[in-house]
C-alpha cells in the first residue's frame, strides 16, 4: 500500500483512495487520560503488594520488584492491549479510537512496543510536552511514538445511522418500478455489499463513489429484473432495490406471524408452520440458469411525490460536484438527511 501526502488519505494497491478520519488532540487526550488513570490505579495496587513482600524480603528485592512492576504497567499495558485488540486500549475503546499502521493495516507487536517505549519519554518527562508539541505540529496528529513506529491514530466510531438516516429508502418515483422487481436470485452477499456501499456513501471520494456504485449496480441487475430506468444514479437504484427487498421480507414475516396466530387460535397444541427453505417446509421459488427476467416495466405516470426529483427535475442523475451544500432530502438516507457538504445533482456524466 502506498500513502499519499493528503491529510488522512491512503491509496491502496488497487489505486483506491481511502479517506481516514484522523484522531485529533481532544479525543486522543481523553483516551490518554482514561488510560493514565487506569494505569495509576493498577500501579498503586501492584506497589502495595510489593510493599507487603518487602516485609519478608530485603530492600534490594523490593527495589527490583518495584522497577519491574512499574515497567510492566507503563509499557506492558499499552503494548499488550494494542497488540491483542488490534490497536485499541481501554481508553481508546471508550472514546472510539484505533491505532493502525501508516498503510491502514492492523498494528503489529513491534509497532505497539515502540509506541509504548516512546510514550515513557513523551508522557512522563516534561509533563507530556514532547507528545503535545509533536501532535500540534504534525499534519496527521502524530506523536513521537507514531513517527518512530509508523502508525496513525484514527477515529473509528462514527454515528452514521444518526447522521445520514436509514441506509435503504424507497424513492417515490421508483416505487412502481420496484414493485415489479424479481429479487429471488439476488444473493445475500451481494445485497450486503450494496448495503455497506450505501452506508459508507458519503465517506468515499467522489471518483471512488461513482465507479464502485456502477460496478455494484451492474452486478445487482445481472440477477435482478426488469432493467432499471435510464438516467438514474446507481446509489438511488440500489436504495430502491434494498428497500423493496426489505419490504417484501417484512411482509413475509408478517404473514407467517398471522398464520401462526390463526393456527394457534384453531388448535393450541398444533406445531408452528415450517418457514420457507427449511427442510420439510415449502421450497423457495427457483429459476433455471439463464432464464430471462421479466421486462417491460415503466415509471409510474403522473406527478411525482414531494421530496424526490424526477428525471425532469434533473437531480437524480449525474455526478456530485463539490462546493455547494446538497439538498436536505437527497439520497442516500431519505428525508431529513443531513448530508455532508456536497453539491446538487447534475444531469448527465
Amino acid at each position: 500500500m502506498a500513502r499519499t501526502e493528503a491529510d488522512g488519505e491512503l491509496v491502496v494497491g488497487e489505486a483506491v483512495a481511502l479517506d481516514l478520519r484522523v484522531a485529533r488532540l481532544a479525543s486522543r487526550g481523553c483516551a490518554l487520560l482514561l488510560d493514565v488513570l487506569l494505569q495509576l490505579l493498577v500501579l498503586d495496587f501492584a506497589l502495595a503488594l510489593v510493599s507487603i513482600v518487602g516485609t519478608v524480603a530485603d530492600s534490594a528485592w523490593v527495589a527490583g520488584l518495584s522497577i519491574l512492576v512499574t515497567a510492566l504497567v507503563l509499557v506492558g499495558y499499552p503494548c499488550a492491549f494494542e497488540t491483542l485488540t488490534r490497536g485499541r486500549t481501554l481508553g481508546k475503546l471508550a472514546v472510539g479510537l484505533r491505532v493502525v499502521a501508516d498503510d491502514g493495516g492492523p498494528i503489529r507487536f513491534r509497532q505497539a512496543l515502540v509506541r509504548a517505549l516512546a510514550g515513557i519519554i513523551e508522557f512522563w518527562t516534561f509533563y507530556g510536552a514532547p507528545a503535545l508539541l509533536t501532535s500540534l505540529f504534525n499534519r496527521r496528529g502524530k506523536r513521537l511514538g507514531d513517527l518512530f513506529a509508523g502508525t496513525l491514530v484514527i477515529q473509528e466510531r462514527v454515528s452514521a445511522a444518526g447522521m445520514y438516516g436509514p441506509v435503504a429508502w424507497m424513492p417515490p418515483f421508483l416505487a412502481g418500478w420496484a414493485r415489479t422487481l424479481e429479487l429471488s436470485r439476488l444473493p445475500d452477499e451481494l445485497a450486503m455489499t450494496a448495503r455497506q456501499y450505501l452506508a459508507r456513501f458519503w465517506e468515499l471520494l467522489p471518483e471512488v463513489r461513482d465507479s464502485l456504485g456502477e460496478r455494484i449496480t451492474q452486478q445487482v441487475f445481472a440477477v435482478v429484473g426488469p432493467p432499471p430506468p435510464p438516467g438514474v444514479r446507481p446509489e438511488i437504484l440500489l436504495s430502491a432495490v434494498l428497500a423493496e427487498r426489505r419490504h417484501r421480507e417484512e411482509q413475509r414475516l408478517a404473514r407467517q406471524r398471522e398464520q401462526r396466530l390463526r393456527r394457534a387460535a384453531r388448535d393450541p397444541l398444533a406445531p408452528p408452520p415450517v418457514p420457507v427453505g427449511v427442510p420439510g417446509g415449502p421450497a423457495p421459488m427457483q429459476f433455471p440458469t439463464g432464464a430471462p427476467v421479466p421486462t417491460g416495466a415503466s415509471l409510474p405516470a403522473g406527478p411525482p411525490q414531494s421530496g424526490w426529483p424526477t428525471a425532469a427535475g434533473v437531480p437524480v442523475t449525474g455526478p456530485y460536484p463539490v462546493g455547494a451544500p446538497g439538498p436536505s432530502g437527497a439520497y442516500p438516507g431519505g428525508p431529513g438527511l443531513n448530508a455532508p457538504p456536497v453539491g446538487p445533482y447534475v444531469q448527465g456524466r
